[in-house]
């Protein structure tokens, strides 16, 4: 196995283009599991732990551009107002070590069903920047999920950064495991509300062969909303409501039966996580409101 180790994001493009099976490596919190335990064995590993730029981040007027090897403890100390469903996921990534080493961009690469930033980035609508010497796109995540660890990039493109939108409004994740922490998920489940447009979003984690959105529930649930002058009176969700946007989530599974649970609980955790992260958003949105009504009387 060769070791390469760019010192620059170009020469990174030229040693994937170069050698188009090398596998990239900056945390390595995924890969040298597989490594360690025999799962893979490349001829090329691309060590990107010596390009600065992919640890850094900005804050746009309406996104964050979030560099690949930008850390998940970075993201829950510094974005946490930006990003708050990526920041709830990221407290349920492993050890503090882990947090510490593992991103976003990783954990994309690897596109693993179970990958915990995932929900959240669904939920929240982000495009993974990929590029290569070529040039760059903009893959929107709903579409990057191609297959159980696969993914959309080109085999010679790398992951250069991740757009996702500020949060204009309340965001849950929600994570069901065998145990309380340095697990991996049994299944998970995203939400984002976008008063903004109206909308709601969300994301669903190892329950399918990719993670997904639970489309059909948040079309019932948008129009739902509308219908019933929910985002302007602000009044409590109706528990028919709740139930009929659960079920939905829950038909979106398509999970399997493996050591860590059944395909019968998957879909019915997942049914439970999206009735009560719905419940948990909408009152941060009710309390909101209330908050913004209240200081608009006082003046």
């Amino acid at each position: 196995m060769e070791f390469l180790r760019p010192a620059s994001w170009e020469e990174a493009l030229a040693a994937k283009a170069e050698h188009p099976t090398a596998v990239p490596i900056a945390g390595g919190t995924d890969v040298m599991v597989e490594l360690n335990f025999d799962h893979r064995r490349p001829e090329h590993l691309l060590d990107l732990n010596r390009i600065a730029d992919l640890y850094e981040w900005e804050v746009g007027e309406d996104t964050v551009r979030l560099g690949a090897s930008v850390s998940y403890t970075r993201i829950i100390e510094h974005l946490r107002a930006e990003l708050p469903g990526l920041a709830l996921a990221g407290h349920t990534v492993g050890s503090p070590q882990i947090r510490n080493r593992g991103s976003v961009g990783g954990n994309l690469g690897a596109a693993s069903p179970a990958g915990d930033s995932h929900p959240a980035l669904l939920a929240a609508g982000a495009q993974v920047e990929a590029e290569s010497v070529r040039g760059t796109r903009r893959i929107p995540v709903e579409e990057f999920f191609t297959g159980v660890k696969r993914n959309a990039l080109a085999d010679d493109e790398l992951i250069r950064a991740v757009h996702i939108k500020k949060a204009d409004g309340p965001q849950q994740f929600s994570k069901v495991g065998t145990r309380n922490a340095m697990v991996i998920a049994v299944c998970a489940f995203g939400l984002a509300l976008h008063p903004e447009t109206r909308t709601v979003r969300t994301g669903i984690g190892s329950a399918a062969p990719t993670p997904v959105r639970a489309r059909e529930a948040e079309d019932f649930l948008n129009a739902a909303l509308e219908e019933g002058g929910f985002w302007d009176s602000g009044a409590r969700i109706t528990p028919s409501v709740a139930r009929q946007f659960a079920e939905l989530a829950s038909g979106a599974c398509n999970p399997i039966d493996d050591v860590r649970g059944s395909a019968k609980y998957r879909r019915h955790a997942v049914g439970v996580m999206a009735r009560r992260t719905l419940g948990w958003t909408w009152e941060s949105y009710r309390a909101g409101r209330s908050t913004t009504e209240g200081g608009a009387q006082c003046a």
